[in-house]
């Protein structure tokens, strides 16, 4: 069983004969506890290559202290999240428990010992005329060993002191005040802000030289197409990464998150053919877009029920007949734990982690093709204009399309806009005319993307009617809101239709 809670806290270096200012009359304290001194003693557990680290992610054992046990650190914006288990009876090997979570990270690979920190903490607490503790302010003496990694690296024992302030419960916005006043008492008193976020990533900085993300060469005239692309195919692999681990931990519109980043990875992949070898690609290609699809049922359904309760909610009395907005809530927590419960299935699977070492292994040693060694821009240009011209060609489709095809032809062109918006926003800061080509492509898939949605949601409009007259109940207003639905639709595609022009010039000016 785990608990948690958000982590938020400053760090400050300070010299061995630091001495602690006095934190009386800071504004919204009330009192000033007493120091209290703990001996703690954290063993940090890690791949070899050091995976969790590199995600920004600590896991550790600790004893000492009132918060003894396992703790997963895991990133939450400029906060972290820290999850805590019982010590129980694991010592060397985490429980499931807290590796879980980031299971994804890990990749089936093993755990161990990577650092053990030895701490004598003296903690003071802040606190408001009510008691709730607003801050505390530890003052570590720290002791680190890092077990030998190899005859090239010895065993390493690193001393230092530093200064955490760590922020309670209250409101946002005065915790904010108070963690800057305690700052400007700090700093005024010589600390200085670390420029470590954690303790292990402090003792541990130099094992990540090397092989970690890869760097782009600073050149006069930028990066090499390779060296960008790799980069960006890095970037978006950590973005997956991040995107499952807030899945894993059930965290809001992850299961979309997760989606999106396979979508982007798939996308840029098909982008860059030219600067990586498209047959070598191929099959991770295909395996984003079976992961794409294993999580969009739930993210269709989840937008769908969630815009027919607010259309409800928005209709007159008169006509909502029967218990419709019962009936639309109960189907959503149902279809929400289902699909939440697919996709964590989805994401347990063997087939699931091999997508992962694939794309690692992709941004590890990329196949690069003899355009690698080019100038960044002119390969940037060529992704843009295929990308460019392939849109053109599903709208000039959707254009001839007869009246039965013509929504098929319209979904055509809607994820045709989303590859361009994703190849080009690779491009954005490198491209003149980027910014333009990336507005018209969102707004198309912001407009179709409605119409698509409400094939979705009249589907479940005749679902819910035959269910309601099946009990006995009124099923007028199912039929209303498909109408309402089919005729968001038709508004939809007049709107299209409408800056289609506008459109078609933008993307004539970036195909050339």
């Amino acid at each position: 069983m785990t608990s948690g809670h958000l982590e938020i806290e400053a760090k400050y270096d300070v010299v061995e004969v630091f001495a602690l200012p006095s934190l009386d009359g800071l504004d919204g304290i009330a009192t000033v506890d007493p120091p209290v001194e703990h001996a703690l003693e954290a063993v940090y557990h890690d791949t070899a290559d050091l995976r969790l680290l590199r995600a920004r992610v600590t896991l550790r054992r600790r004893t000492g202290g009132p918060d003894a046990g396992w703790h997963l650190k895991l990133p939450a914006g400029p906060a972290r999240r820290e999850l805590h288990a019982p010590l129980g009876r694991a010592v060397k090997k985490p429980p499931r428990a807290v590796t879980a979570p980031v299971a994804g990270i890990l990749r089936a690979a093993p755990t161990m010992p990577v650092a053990t920190l030895r701490t004598r903490r003296t903690v003071t607490a802040l606190r408001d005329a009510q008691g709730r503790v607003l801050a505390e302010v530890a003052d570590d003496t720290v002791t680190a060993t890092v077990p030998a990694a190899g005859p090239d690296r010895p065993t390493e024992v690193h001393t230092w002191r530093e200064v955490e302030v760590e922020l309670g419960d209250g409101n946002a916005g005065e915790l904010a005040v108070l963690a800057a006043a305690v700052g400007e008492r700090l700093t005024a008193a010589g600390a200085r802000p670390s420029a470590t976020a954690s303790k292990l990533g402090r003792v541990l900085s130099g094992r990540l030289q090397g092989s970690g993300r890869p760097e782009p060469k600073r050149r006069k005239k930028g990066p090499r197409a390779g060296e960008f692309v790799q980069q960006a195919l890095a970037e978006q692999v950590t973005g997956l990464e991040a995107a499952d681990v807030q899945l894993r931990t059930e965290q809001p519109d992850a299961v979309h998150q997760v989606r999106v980043a396979a979508r982007r990875l798939r996308s840029t992949l098909a982008a860059v053919r030219t600067v990586l070898d498209p047959e070598a690609t191929s099959a991770v290609r295909e395996e984003l877009q079976w992961l794409g699809g294993q999580l969009s049922e739930a993210r269709d359904d989840e937008v769908a029920l969630t815009h027919l309760r607010e259309l409800v909610e928005a209709e007159p009395d008169e006509l909502v007949l029967g218990p419709v907005a019962a009936r639309l809530q109960q189907m959503q927590i149902r279809e929400e734990r289902a699909g939440l419960d697919r996709a964590l299935e989805t994401l347990s699977g063997t087939r699931y982690l091999q997508v992962l070492d694939a794309l690692h292994a992709l941004v590890a040693d990329p196949p690069f093709t003899d355009r690698a060694g080019d100038r960044l821009e002119p390969v940037l240009q060529d992704a843009l204009r295929r990308s460019v011209r392939r849109l053109a060609r599903h709208m000039a489709a959707a254009r001839d399309a007869s009246p039965e095809d013509r929504h098929e032809a319209l979904h055509a062109v809607r994820k045709a806009a989303k590859r361009v918006r994703y190849a080009t926003e690779i491009a954005d800061s490198q491209l003149a005319g980027a910014k333009d080509v990336i507005r018209v492509a969102k707004r198309i898939q912001r407009v179709l993307g409605e119409v698509q949605d409400t094939v979705v949601t009249r589907e479940l409009c005749r679902r819910l009617g035959l269910a309601a007259s099946a009990q006995g109940d009124n099923g007028f207003t199912f039929g209303r809101l498909h109408a309402l639905e089919q005729a968001r639709a038709e508004r939809g595609e007049e709107t299209f239709w409408a800056f289609e022009p506008t459109t078609r010039r933008v993307l004539k000016v970036a195909a050339q």
